[in-house]
C-alpha cells in the first residue's frame, strides 16, 4: 500500500498559484497525491523530503526557469517522470527540457487530462506527427529568435545584435505569445 501511495506522488512547479491550485485539485480527483511549490528551492526541498515520483514543471518560473530544476529533481529521484509546461514553447526550449530528462513537454492551456496522459506516458505526440502541415513565416521566425536567444544564454542585447536587429523590437518579439503551428 506504501509502495503504490509513493508511485502516485505528483511535484507541481508553477509560479501562477492559481493554476497550481486547480491542476492540483484536478490531478487529486485523478488519484494523484500532489505536492506544490511555486519556486525552485521550495520544489527542490520537497523533493528531497517526500521523493515524488512525477513532477510537472512550468518553464518560467517568475525570474527563474524550470529548465533548471529538471537535473536537481533527477539528482534526487533518476526515475522521476518529469512533464514541462509553458506558455512560451519554442523547439529549443522543448529540445533542452528533453535533453535534461523531462520526459515531455506541453503547451498551455493545458488540461488535467493531457497531463496524466504525458506523465502515464500515452503521449500525443504521435498523433500529433500525422497532423503535421509545414510552419508558417511567424512561426519560424520565432523558433529562430528561440535559437538564437537560448545560444546567447538569454542575453537580449546580444541576440539583438546577432539578429540585426534594435533590442527594444527584439524585445516586443519576445513579449508577445508565440505564433500558432
Amino acid at each position: 500500500m506504501t509502495e503504490q501511495k509513493q508511485n502516485n506522488k505528483l511535484l507541481l512547479v508553477d509560479d501562477d498559484e492559481a493554476f497550481l491550485r486547480v491542476l492540483g485539485k484536478a490531478m487529486e480527483r485523478r488519484g494523484f497525491d500532489v505536492i506544490s511549490s511555486t519556486g525552485i528551492d521550495d520544489a527542490v526541498a520537497a523533493a528531497r523530503e517526500l521523493v515524488p515520483a512525477m513532477a510537472v514543471v512550468d518553464l518560467k518560473l517568475d525570474k527563474e526557469s524550470g529548465l533548471d530544476l529538471i537535473p536537481l529533481l533527477i539528482e534526487i529521484n533518476p526515475d522521476m517522470n518529469i512533464v514541462v509546461l509553458t506558455g512560451y514553447s519554442s523547439i529549443a526550449t522543448a529540445v533542452t527540457a528533453i535533453k535534461s530528462g523531462a520526459a515531455d513537454y506541453l503547451s498551455k492551456p493545458v488540461n488535467a487530462g493531457d497531463v496524466a496522459k504525458a506523465l502515464s506516458g500515452e503521449s500525443q505526440r504521435q498523433d500529433r506527427a500525422e497532423e503535421y502541415s509545414p510552419m508558417s513565416v511567424e512561426r519560424l521566425e520565432w523558433e529562430y529568435i528561440q535559437k538564437v536567444l537560448k545560444e546567447n544564454d538569454g542575453n537580449i542585447s546580444a541576440t539583438a545584435r546577432d539578429l540585426g536587429m534594435y533590442r527594444r523590437t527584439l524585445q516586443r518579439k519576445l513579449a508577445k505569445k508565440p505564433v500558432a503551428e
